[in-house]
């Protein structure tokens, strides 16, 4: 029996399967200050779990709130100047 998966995969190819565009790579790097602030709060949560939390660690998951919404601000911000045309 002759196997045909390997010339099958150009016909079956998934959308997954595909490299980013430059237009999402764009994207990923406008997001990038979101992400990066989202994990430190990630970071800073993970930290309080593993012991009862302390003054510290109140502060420090605080912090990260706030550089999370500042970081969705600033992209909120740089869409809606990108959208009434304004330079970024």
């Amino acid at each position: 029996m002759k196997h045909i998966g390997a010339a099958q995969a150009v016909v079956t190819a998934d959308l997954f399967d595909r490299e980013p565009t430059a237009a999402e790579l764009d994207a990923i790097e406008r997001e990038m200050p979101v992400i990066l602030a989202g994990v430190e709060l990630l970071d800073a949560q993970i930290i309080a779990l593993n012991h009862t939390p302390n003054e510290l660690d109140t502060r420090r998951i605080r912090r990260a709130r706030r550089r999370v919404l500042t970081a969705r601000r600033e992209l909120a911000n740089q869409a809606a100047d990108a959208h009434r045309g304004g330079a970024a």
